[in-house]
């Protein structure tokens, strides 16, 4: 299992900071009380000062959208999408718990998490331009060919685990009941984000420790290392 940005995302996002954390034994529920709700708290404090389309974080990642050809505002990254839902209805869904300590987290830093089951992967991850024939699993079932050139989670069997890069999520390797191997990949591009992806890190793992008493295995990845191998 590895995982990788191709040469033309690292070219044209510079400022891309990528965190990624690998455990194995995450199956089945936690061991102790995970701190989804202080995480949801600390969120909406934040959102007292103002909506999530002011955040830093958020705006970084509206500019990668706009580069990208992407209308902000119609194609969010998840964690706008999260802190956007925790402002308007003022809770999160509750699907699982890993899933849940992820969303979690990212609001708290405003920061994109996605949570891939390992076993559902061909071979590695590389974020890199679709040609168009990949294949995207919606949560419906529905299979979607992703529009050429546009950023994806590409496997070594042409499956796309995520659309438009941090906008939406695969079927192929989400999260479900008997999960056991995970790959977390965090990636931010605003001011400070080599400061924050590590502190994310930090806690997502501390929690997976706590919860499920599994050791993690973590990197951030950059121009000297940019590939991650589990």
């Amino acid at each position: 299992m590895y995982f990788q940005h191709s040469p033309r995302i690292r070219a044209e996002h510079p400022d891309l900071v990528v965190g990624v954390l690998y455990a194995e034994g995450v199956a089945g529920e936690p061991r102790v009380d995970l701190p989804v709700a202080d995480l949801h708290a600390v969120a909406r404090e934040r959102l007292t000062t103002g909506s999530e389309g002011g955040f830093p974080e958020i705006q970084a990642w509206r500019r990668a959208f706009a580069r990208m050809g992407l209308a902000p505002t119609r194609y969010r990254c998840a964690s706008e999408s999260l802190l956007r839902r925790l402002r308007t209805e003022g809770t999160l869904p509750v699907l699982h718990p890993l899933v849940d300590l992820g969303n979690a987290v990212s609001a708290a830093y405003a920061i994109p998490v996605g949570i891939l089951d390992v076993d559902h992967v061909a071979g590695g991850i590389e974020v890199r331009h679709a040609q168009g024939d990949e294949r995207y699993l919606t949560f419906t079932g529905a299979e979607e060919h992703p529009d050429p050139d546009e950023v994806v989670f590409a496997d070594e069997a042409g499956r796309a685990h995520a659309r438009r890069w941090t906008n939406r999520q695969s079927g192929w390797s989400a999260v479900r009941d008997g999960t056991s191997r995970i790959l977390v990949v965090v990636e931010a591009m605003h001011a400070g984000a080599d400061r924050d992806v590590p502190r994310l890190l930090d806690t997502l793992a501390g929690e997976l420790t706590r919860g499920w008493g599994v050791a993690v295995r973590r990197a951030l990845l950059g121009a000297a290392t940019p590939r991650f191998a589990a």
